[in-house]
């Protein structure tokens, strides 16, 4: 009987407790549970309603690239080498090019056509964004300065979209600026940087100097060579030529061929095929201090004119060539000529840096030659011309 009472008194417990359970989950739920559905899984992870806006630096991306990336080409050159055993293998090349005019000029790296220049064994492609691929030729190239002019052939006019070309003597370091290109084959594609620096001087892949190059750190790339660099406004303000690398791959250290440069030389490649610049007309080679004190030079630095070209500036000037032979650790050197230390007021040391003195002038300008004539310094004001065959005055 008291086993009965002890099993009752637990059964009502029991029944109290889950009556209080379900009382206290009436109050704490809301009353329109039971009319909610579970929010399934995938709406955690759905879009936004609204895309959020872009900022000004976007749009300007933005906005540049759509202008601008229609008018900048892939080019693919082909040229036929033979191998050891004469059997016939085609080797491509890779870059970009911009589109100049309606006539389908379009401007690129020297370098990135040098292996069409072989005549019959070699081809050129242009593909153009739309898909659309085109046969071109070389209408004239600038190895000094690392440009190149080819021309479509076929290509429809509506289907050409020509890049301004800006001013690049108001550039500002730091400005933003844009490249689009080709690199590792992948078309238009764009990275944005900052110009890192102006004036540099570098040295091409033929082994040229180039002046006032552009410095950035908008990536480029194998490939992006002969793409353009651009503004804000999305005019091309140089033409993106090389990378410094250690890799291999960018580190954030590229350059441009400045439009400045860029307009010089292409008005002439159109016209006439050829860059018309004045000849230097003399051979030497460079003094250093070492040179200096062992043939008791007057200066350290400077071009030691060997031999002068017969009908050059040089020649016309009354400047004068070795006189003697000097024997120099078992080598025969050519000595006693006149010593250029000066174009317009500006020195240079190297043939490299004689031709950069001139890079700028056309035939008919004239430049101020400072140059040591045994210890005594003198000057000359000499009208540059364009060379015609040239003999070279022997010692």
């Amino acid at each position: 009987m008291r086993s009965l009472r002890l099993r009752s008194i637990l059964i009502t417990a029991l029944i109290a407790s889950a009556a209080t359970a379900v009382v206290l989950r009436w109050v704490l739920v809301p009353r329109d549970w039971q009319r909610r559905a579970p929010a399934p899984l995938s709406s955690l992870a759905a879009a936004p309603a609204t895309q959020l806006a872009l900022s000004p630096d976007e749009e300007t991306n933005i906005r540049v690239y759509n202008k601008v990336s229609p008018g900048v080409v892939n080019i693919t050159t082909t040229v036929i080498e033979y191998e050891f055993f004469f059997s016939p293998v085609a080797r491509q090349g890779a870059g970009s090019g911009c589109v100049l005019d309606l006539d389908g000029n379009v401007l690129t790296n020297h370098h990135v056509v040098e292996g069409a220049l072989t005549g019959d064994r070699s081809a050129l492609e242009v593909a153009l964004p739309d898909g659309s691929k085109y046969r071109a030729r070389i209408v004239g190239t600038d190895k000094q300065n690392d440009l190149a002019v080819i021309r479509l052939v076929g290509a429809p006019k509506e289907r050409l979209h020509p890049i301004p070309l800006g001013d690049s003597g108001s550039l500002k370091v730091g400005q933003k600026v844009l490249a689009i290109g080709n690199p590792l084959r992948l078309q238009n594609t764009l990275t944005v940087g900052v110009i890192s620096s102006l004036g540099r001087r570098i040295r091409t892949e033929t082994g040229d100097l180039v002046d006032n190059v552009i410095q950035t750190d908008a990536a480029i790339n194998p490939g992006n060579s002969g793409g353009p660099l651009l503004n804000t406004a999305g005019e091309m303000i140089g033409i993106n030529t090389s990378i410094f690398t250690i890799s291999g791959g960018n580190i954030g250290i590229g350059f441009a061929v400045p439009a400045n440069t860029i307009r010089r030389v292409v008005s002439d490649l159109i016209r006439e095929g050829r860059v018309v610049r004045p000849s230097l007309g003399v051979e030497g080679y460079s003094v250093d201090p070492e040179w200096a004190s062992r043939l008791d030079l007057p200066v350290s630095s400077g071009i030691l004119i060997t031999r002068v070209y017969a009908g050059s500036w040089a020649d016309k000037a009354g400047l004068r060539g070795a006189t003697a032979i000097a024997v120099w650790y078992l080598e025969k050197i050519l000595v006693g000529g006149d010593i250029i230390t000066h174009i317009d007021g500006k020195p240079v040391a190297s043939l490299g840096e004689l031709r950069l003195a001139l890079e700028g002038k056309r035939p008919g300008d004239t430049i101020q030659v400072t140059f040591y004539r045994g210890r005594t310094k003198l000057q000359k004001a000499v009208v540059v011309s364009e060379p015609a065959r040239q003999r070279r005055l022997q010692f």
